[in-house]
């Protein structure tokens, strides 16, 4: 998927995305703070993309579809369309000659901050209910994405790894603001405060 296609699927599925827990639960400040999060990075994303800057606008846009998929996937938030869509439906847009070692340091960077990240936490709910099952998809989704990074940058594919980690860590740093998790070591990694 070209870097415009991910921005737009990002807005679009902010658009569309809505709250499924009522008033001032704490399920529905869960998922204000998975929109409040994504809709940040929507606006990273376009403001790098303005500025020339297609490395960070391409992580922004992963990053944050990577939050509001977690938060679809969880039941915190609803869209009216059947399933999200997916954002690696095709190649990732070759960035500039120019900014392929800006590309291969933020990829080489991100792919030792999702391994890190999924290393530094453990599912906060007890083994055996919803949440702790759900908690271990999320961190097996994100090993998924890091895998399949380190396949793409192992073909030289940065731009699909650099997806892929931001896409993974997304998901993971969502997970861990909405309590599924608690962090064991290297809290700066997280988005929590």
């Amino acid at each position: 998927m070209k870097i415009l296609q991910c921005q737009a699927l990002l807005a679009a599925t902010l658009a569309d995305a809505r709250c499924s827990a009522p008033g001032e639960t704490p399920y529905a400040r869960a998922g204000r703070s998975i929109v409040r999060m994504a809709s940040a990075y929507e606006s990273d994303g376009r403001t790098f993309m303005a500025a020339g800057d297609p490395v960070n606008a391409l992580a922004a846009a992963l990053y944050g579809l990577g939050w509001l998929h977690c938060g679809i996937a969880s039941g915190l938030l609803v869209i009216p369309k059947k399933t999200p869509a997916c954002p690696f439906g095709g190649v990732v847009d070759p960035l500039p000659p120019a900014r392929q070692a800006k590309l291969d340091e933020k990829t080489g960077r991100y792919a030792g901050l999702l391994d890190t990240a999924i290393a530094s936490v453990a599912p906060a709910p007890d083994p055996g209910t919803p949440g702790y099952a759900f908690a271990e998809q999320v961190r097996f989704i994100a090993g998924v994405y890091l895998f399949h990074g380190r396949e793409q940058a192992s073909a030289a594919r940065c731009e699909e790894a650099l997806a892929s980690f931001s896409y993974g860590h997304g998901w993971l740093d969502a997970g861990v603001e909405t309590g599924l998790f608690s962090i064991r070591a290297n809290r700066q990694i997280f988005t929590v405060d």
